[in-house]
């Protein structure tokens, strides 16, 4: 008695037919190219948004680093001489150290104080859901609304000289953004406070993979808490501090707005950055193709570090 199967038009696209020896056979020969370009093309309009709007003008801004260009009229081809200048200028290397500064700075205080963070509303505390969100609710805020509100807290008849003047320390009260010695360490605490949530949030999603089996396991044989965050925790989050110190590397190299707000780069240029010389010689100025050349060369130094710190955080226990 033979049996005959009856296919639907949705089961002959879905269910393979199979001859009598078993052996699948699909209605329709697939045609790879066609099937292909329908998973990618509707990207197109994204990828060429971003190719014009990101690399073609940091393409075009990169040239006009080569020419004397002031943003209006003609422009000259000079070559390096802009990097030249760059060089033999005080002010520009001042720039570049504080620079470096506060992005190394920034990025190892924020991260050590976010993973503080993560370890300790991870699973300990109760409120740890409350706490994640007001550590977190710097990192939402404007960062120019809460560079005033810090520019407020540091200014001479601000909240900090009236704690030192009500114990008895009057004499330790100044203007602290006026202070050339004090005013980059300023910028330093603002950006750490709002960047320290940020890293915690990532190193949070990190410990969510670590399995709590295995550190009870371990502090039953009895490693210490040291030697369980060492062994276990810092291995199972090595991806979560790769993309923390890299961000807060990019990010720290290129702050802008707190500066701008706090000091605008001074007291006699002593927070003065590469990004807000950029502004001053590109707008303010109208040294465009010098401003240019300040961005490239800060390019440049973003790109550095973040390959070279991407490649020590990523690489293998055995190849470091």
């Amino acid at each position: 008695m033979s049996t005959t199967t009856l296919y639907s038009e949705s089961e002959e696209l879905i269910v393979p037919k199979r001859t009598r020896r078993g052996r699948r056979t699909d209605a329709q020969p697939r045609k790879g190219g066609n099937l292909s370009f329908g998973y990618w093309w509707w990207a197109i309009p994204g990828v060429l948004l971003v190719l014009a709007i990101h690399y073609v003008a940091t393409t075009v801004g990169g040239f006009f680093a080569f020419t004397n260009w002031t943003g209006i009229g003609a422009f000259q081809w000079i070559g390096l001489d802009n990097f030249v200048k760059i060089f033999q200028d005080p002010s520009k290397i001042g720039a570049l150290w504080n620079t470096l500064f506060l992005a190394f700075a920034s990025v190892i205080l924020s991260n050590v104080a976010g993973l503080v963070l993560a370890l300790g509303v991870n699973r300990l505390v109760k409120t740890r859901y409350t706490l994640r969100v007001l550590f977190f609710m710097p990192v939402v805020l404007s960062p120019l609304a809460t560079a005033y509100i810090w520019k407020f807290i540091f200014d001479f008849n601000g909240p900090i000289n009236a704690v030192l003047k009500s114990a008895g320390l009057g004499s330790m009260a100044k203007a602290w953004l006026g202070d050339p010695n004090f005013a980059i360490w300023a910028i330093l605490i603002v950006i750490v406070w709002q960047q320290t949530g940020f890293a915690m949030v990532i190193y949070l999603a990190g410990l969510a993979s670590v399995p709590i089996e295995v550190e009870e396991a371990a502090a039953i044989d009895g490693a210490g808490l040291w030697q369980r965050f060492r062994s276990i925790v810092l291995p199972a989050i090595r991806p979560s501090v790769a993309i923390a110190t890299t961000l807060g590397l990019v990010n720290g190299l290129r702050i802008f707005d707190q500066i701008m707000a706090l000091t605008a780069g001074g007291p006699s240029g002593a927070t003065e950055t590469l990004a807000t010389q950029v502004y001053k010689q590109a707008f303010s100025l109208g040294n465009f193709g010098y401003g240019a050349a300040l961005a490239l060369l800060l390019t440049v130094i973003i790109l550095i570090f973040a390959i070279i710190q991407q490649r020590l955080t990523n690489a293998r226990p055995e190849e470091s």
